[in-house]
């Protein structure tokens, strides 16, 4: 599975999707004082967790492993990989004593993770060189209360692709970057236009077979509630963010395309031709590229008011609250950030790179490359809070209730994509996700 589609799966209590509250509740107590990770001698063997995930990542993981090791001899790596699909749950129910010096998250699990003591903050222990080399995206997505708690190999992106043959023969004129984007009128006028070009009517790609009551529904469209200035937690609170008439309004308009959409129950509606516009990530490059040759376009979000967004983060590394040796543990961090390895797994992957440096020698995601505009979006981070019309690149709230925001949200766009009034399906998310944050002291992380 590619590395951002992750995000839609299901996973339990503190991963990407949810689970009743009472649930949710009984995945740990949370709130305490800061992790207790000692320095230690920066020397020995760390054990180092990571999820499993495709055969390439694995491998450039490995090999990153095997480098390390043989490069010095004063820190052994002892790496052990865990099946993706077991990997969050893993994490959420062993001690914190018993997790690894090292471990990998998925990046919306974090806060959640810090909240229940189980990451120590990594300031203190990567070097400034590592920190300054981290895009500005991937370090807003590990920062909690002022200090980060992690750091990633590779971030991600959403945009539009395009079929350029069928947008010319439709008359259909398209952004070509972020500085001419559509505006969510334009690219409903789009639909229409294409819709007379084509025999069944259905242009459009919105992923649709998997459903969006997941972390696909959050991960792919809470970008429309931020470009239309609304937020899916401001203050501390989902009422008067989320369920504004602005949010509800994009919302319906969303609600509206369904009319054009492909089921695309096979996955190649888009790469067979049978649409002209796909909203997805940059995963979905190598097929596409593959399908369309030169007439693959790559096209922004629609602006519904507030510029367009995107969503960001994906898979980050971070050290273990109860580890004895965090000098050593940064140390390694140190050495999997580097060039090297950083582009060892974005080639095996196809992420975008999370630090300046890899991203600059992109053939992918350099200045010129294919995908520049996912580069261009995440050059432009509003992290969770400040979301303004310049800014693209949004993180997802990063606080310890992040499950009940995902879960009720999503629940909240599925149901309007199948017809439900916007305006009482984001009242009633809303509602749900303040309750929730009441009942738990607002998540707060001393």
């Amino acid at each position: 599975m590619s590395p951002t589609s992750r995000k839609y799966r299901r996973t339990a209590c503190t991963g990407l999707a949810l689970a009743p509250l009472a649930a949710l509740a009984a995945c740990g107590g949370g709130s305490g004082t800061d992790a207790s990770a000692e320095a230690g001698s920066g020397k020995g063997t760390i054990s180092v967790w990571a999820h499993q995930g495709q055969k390439s990542e694995a491998a450039a993981l490995q090999n990153a492993v095997k480098s390390f090791n043989s490069s010095q001899n004063k820190i052994k790596v002892d790496l052990k990989l865990i099946p993706e699909k077991d990997y969050t749950k893993t994490i959420t129910a062993t001690d914190a004593a018993e997790l690894p010096d090292v471990l990998e998250f998925d990046g919306p699990t974090m806060a959640n993770f810090v909240y229940n003591k189980k990451l120590a903050p990594i300031d203190t222990y990567v070097s400034a060189k590592t920190m300054d080399n981290a895009t500005a995206a991937s370090k807003a997505q590990g920062e909690v209360e002022g200090k980060h708690y992690g750091l990633g190999m590779f971030d991600s992106g959403l945009g539009i692709y395009g079929n350029k043959k069928l947008l010319d023969a439709a008359g259909v004129k398209y952004p070509t970057g972020l500085s001419d984007d559509w505006t969510a009128e334009e690219f409903t006028a789009a639909l229409k236009a294409l819709k007379a070009k084509d025999s069944d009517g259905k242009t459009l790609d919105l992923q649709e077979s998997g459903g969006y009551a997941n972390e696909w529904g959050t991960y792919g469209f809470a970008p429309i509630v931020w470009s239309a200035g609304g937020s899916l937690l401001k203050d501390g609170k989902a009422e008067g963010a989320l369920d504004t008439p602005a949010v509800a309004s994009a919302l319906k308009t969303f609600q509206s395309w369904k009319t054009y959409v492909d089921p695309n129950t096979d996955g190649n509606a888009f790469a067979k031709g049978r649409v002209a516009l796909s909203w997805v990530g940059h995963w979905m490059y190598p097929a596409y590229s593959q399908g369309l040759g030169d007439d693959l376009v790559v096209l922004p979000l629609p602006d519904f008011g507030n510029g367009p967004k995107t969503g960001q983060g994906s898979w980050a590394w971070g050290i273990g609250a109860d580890t004895k040796n965090a000098k050593a543990a940064g140390t390694f961090l140190d050495a999997l950030l580097n060039d090297t390895n950083v582009t060892a797994m974005t080639t095996a992957n196809g992420a975008v790179p999370a630090t300046k440096t890899a991203l600059a020698k992109s053939s992918l995601y350099k200045e010129g490359g294919p995908l520049q505009l996912f580069a261009d979006q995440l050059a432009k981070p509003c992290g969770d809070s400040d979301i303004t019309k310049s800014c693209v690149a949004v993180t997802r709230p990063v606080t310890a209730g992040y499950p009940v925001i995902t879960s009720k949200f999503s629940e909240a766009l599925n149901s309007v994509y199948g017809g439900t009034d916007p305006k009482s399906a984001l009242q009633k998310a809303a509602r749900a996700i303040d309750q929730d944050f009441s009942d738990n002291a607002g998540y707060k992380i001393p």
